[in-house]
């Protein structure tokens, strides 16, 4: 706000000049400093391309928050031979600490380590490593293709109408986070039984967004496996939160999530996943393409024409039928969602499948 027009490379050079006036910053690793103001940077980015675009009404001002982790690059600390133990060499000396689950580093050089990052969790502080490798696993075509309509009361129905239910975690904890919620706010500011109260709360928490990320994750791998060609809804979550009497279970299904580890997979088993428009897709008939106007009450889709199906495997239809059209005029189908292009193609036969 006060300096219009700083860059990138600004804040970079600030980081020397903090290093002197302040000397917890001076004992930090210069990498360290580095990579915290290129956090910064992309923060305030963000501001500047949402003030660029009309569409965006929130800007989005950057905002000061609590430093729960550190970052370094390649400088700053020090692996063991076994990769086990990392020591921390910068100003603050923090010592040598032995990693739980570290097993897998060992498979990797060290010159494939770009980045780690020590991040404090609710239930104690991890380490994340970010390596610079080629993942890609092969596997056989299944000459399958699937589309999902994702909703609330069930978390998706494909166009088969399989059906996986909503697994609804924050749903499940919310009894119990009330109850550690009430023991926070019964507690005196600044004593230490407020601080365990504290602390217990976050683990609840903590285990809610794994619960959600781990169903995602698993979920997500075994529909792209299974199939070669994966069709979702593009919804934009963002706007549907707006609704503040779905707000709280749209979040807690955690559809964005889902998606992005369907594109994911997408790439890792060299399959198609593409993103269809929802719109109208729950109106529409799949046989005959007829607008047949429902509430969200009216759960059986009956048109004239004698289709008469559950509401959410009609659009999945429709959502498949759509995603086909998108796959063929791409040209190539061999091409995700991404543009990218997939390590294996489809099989002749499901291409003939789907195109004749």
């Amino acid at each position: 706000m006060d300096n219009q027009g700083i860059g990138q490379y600004d804040l970079s050079r600030l980081c020397k000049d903090l290093a002197t006036e302040y000397e917890w910053a001076g004992k930090l690793n210069s990498m360290a400093r580095q990579a915290s103001a290129e956090r910064a940077w992309q923060s305030i980015k963000r501001f500047y391309d949402n003030c660029k675009n009309p569409s965006v009404k929130k800007k989005g001002f950057p905002k000061f928050k609590k430093a729960r982790s550190v970052e370094y690059k390649t400088s700053g600390y020090k692996l063991s031979e076994d990769r086990q133990s990392i020591n921390f060499i910068d100003g603050f000396k923090a010592g040598t600490f032995r990693m739980i689950g570290a097993a897998d580093l060992s498979y990797y050089q060290l010159g494939q380590i770009k980045r780690v990052r020590v991040v404090r969790r609710a239930d104690g502080y991890y380490a994340q490593f970010c390596i610079q490798h080629e993942r890609s696993e092969e596997i056989e075509p299944t000459e399958q293709v699937i589309a999902l309509d994702v909703g609330l009361l069930h978390f998706y129905t494909d166009n088969r109408g399989n059906k996986v239910e909503n697994p609804r975690h924050l749903r499940k904890s919310e009894k119990a986070l009330k109850r550690l919620q009430r023991r926070v706010n019964h507690k005196v500011k600044g004593s230490n039984k407020r601080k365990k109260a504290v602390n217990k709360l976050g683990r609840k928490h903590l285990k809610v967004s794994r619960q959600r990320k781990d169903f995602a994750v698993k979920l997500a791998r075994s529909v792209v496996k299974s199939s070669d060609l994966v069709v979702f809804e593009a919804l934009r979550v963002r706007n549907l939160v707006k609704n503040h009497h779905l707000a709280k279970s749209i979040s807690d299904a955690a559809w964005r999530m889902f998606f992005d580890w369907l594109e994911y997979y997408g790439q890792i088993f060299g399959k198609i996943v593409v993103p269809a428009p929802p719109q109208w897709s729950s109106q529409e008939c799949s046989s005959c393409g007829q607008i047949v106007k429902k509430s969200l009450s009216t759960r059986t889709h009956i048109c004239s024409c004698g289709a008469n199906l559950c509401r959410d495997e009609n659009a999945a239809k429709v959502l498949l039928a759509r995603g086909l059209k998108i796959a063929s005029t791409q040209g190539h189908w061999g091409i995700n969602a991404q543009g990218q292009t997939n390590l294996c193609q489809l099989s002749e036969n499901l291409v003939d499948k789907l195109t004749g």
